[in-house]
């Protein structure tokens, strides 16, 4: 039989979490047929199968794999007949690990259906899916839920199998146990919390303290994922910003001009933004590299990443997705807007792909939609700098002539790396990035 494992979907990529089987146990499955459902740390992928045979699924719905970890098996129907259950749930890291009945011990309480689990069937440790995320059951039925979820349960006598998981692929968490227990916890029960260096507080359950009543939400992969980098982005890198004003006033009449003309995709001045940057990019080459051991790694290209809020109701759930325009220097202005605005429609409905996901060298973050004058944002690690962009608003400005006039003015921060880039680099760039809005003929050639 022919190993599936884990893909790389995407180069960050260092884990997946399987959603949903597109075929079932034991079905066969011809190359090229979509095959599983995997939520990478940028987007939920369709993952097609590269071989023709019997499925013989090894990793569930709901575990977390890291790459190159054994997921199902293809092979022919007598091959799959006589795999038999040695070949299910085991992933190449855990070959040798201890059967279930070996685990550490549950706590007191258990049910005793978990210590009845077949010796044959290893638990997996390469995930935080382990042996305490599934709960056992009679007639070797098995739950997915969260360690939490499962130590909450037997203290407030809830049955997992009466329960429907409303976490990744069905996994039982924390609130599922406690909306059917109605959120009272057994008497004198005070669920552990393992992970948490504060004591066990009475919130966990459900009661109320001096916070108000505390609720546990699990953060998606994409979300996780996020959080990750963006500690490691200010742990590791020696931020410093610049900001400055820019008089958009040439750009607001462009655009004016623009729909005035009868251009329904008129390009926006986050659209003015991108081409501005990746011109200047061209030019500060140092602005577009990457720092890796010691050595800058300047890069050919030009791909300018544009930072997508995504609302917690939309397919994409409450994240921060950067789709790329790549090779945004030569494209024109109009191929720009409509290119974001094709990106930014596919992160919103969840088909955006890793590729599209993948390769920025620099990007943009704006703001401005929702009042903001100015902020300063993370830089998104290996690259050089982020630029932050507010609302375009009208402020006092003195012309040369001494009159104080209304612009609309544009406030934007760059955020370095001082690694790659030093006070006066950075300023040149950001300068050749203002001068640009300030005078958009130049975006339109």
């Amino acid at each position: 039989m022919a190993d599936i494992v884990m893909p790389r979907l995407s180069d960050t990529m260092e884990e997946g979490t399987i959603l949903r089987w597109l075929i079932a146990d034991g079905e066969p499955v011809r190359r090229g047929e979509e095959l599983i459902e995997i939520e990478t740390d940028k987007a939920t992928m369709t993952y097609e199968s590269d071989l023709d045979g019997i499925l013989t699924i090894v990793a569930t719905e709901g575990d977390t794999l890291p790459v190159g970890a054994l997921i199902a098996r293809v092979g022919s129907a007598d091959e799959a007949s006589g795999a038999g259950g040695a070949n299910v749930r085991k992933t190449p890291a855990t070959t040798d690990t201890p059967n279930a009945h070996e685990a550490p011990a549950a706590p007191t309480g258990e049910s005793s259906a978990t210590a009845a689990t077949p010796p044959t069937e290893p638990t997996r440790e390469t995930s935080p899916t382990t042996a305490d995320d599934v709960a056992g059951a009679s007639d070797g039925e098995r739950v997915k839920a969260s360690p939490l979820a499962k130590r909450i349960a037997q203290d407030v006598d809830v049955d997992l199998h009466t329960l429907t998981g409303t976490g990744p692929g069905g996994r039982i968490v924390k609130a599922d146990v406690q909306a059917a227990a109605g959120r009272e916890p057994a008497a004198g029960a005070s669920p552990p919390d393992t992970g948490a260096t504060t004591p066990p507080a009475s919130g966990l359950a459900g009661v109320t303290t001096a916070k108000g009543e505390t609720t546990e939400v699990e953060l998606s992969r994409i979300q996780q994922t996020i959080a990750r980098r963006m500690a490691e982005s200010k742990a590791t890198i020696p931020h410093f910003a610049l900001n400055t004003d820019i008089d958009m006033d040439e750009c607001v009449a462009l655009r004016s001009e623009l729909k005035r003309l009868g251009h329904a995709d008129a390009p926006t001045y986050n659209d003015m933004l991108v081409k501005a940057c990746a011109l200047a990019l061209r030019e500060h080459p140092r602005a577009n590299s990457s720092y890796r051991d010691g050595r800058l790694q300047l890069h050919a290209r030009i791909n300018v990443g544009v930072a997508v809020a995504v609302a917690a109701e939309e397919p994409a759930g409450g994240a921060l997705i950067v789709p790329t325009v790549f090779d945004a220097d030569v494209k024109s202005l109009g191929e720009i807007a409509r290119e974001t605005r094709a990106l930014a429609a596919r992160v919103r409905d969840g088909s955006i792909t890793p590729p599209e996901l993948g390769g920025g060298t620099f990007t943009v973050s704006n703001l401005g939609m929702f009042g903001i004058v100015g902020f300063t944002a993370i830089i998104n690690p290996p690259q050089a700098a982020i630029l932050a962009v507010g609302s375009v608003q009208p402020r006092p400005v003195v012309r040369e002539d001494g009159e104080i006039v209304a612009r609309p003015t544009m406030t934007v921060t760059l955020a370095c790396d001082h690694r790659i880039l030093y006070g006066a680099d950075a300023a040149r760039f950001l300068a050749r990035i203002r001068e640009l809005l300030e005078q958009p003929a130049a975006l339109t050639l």
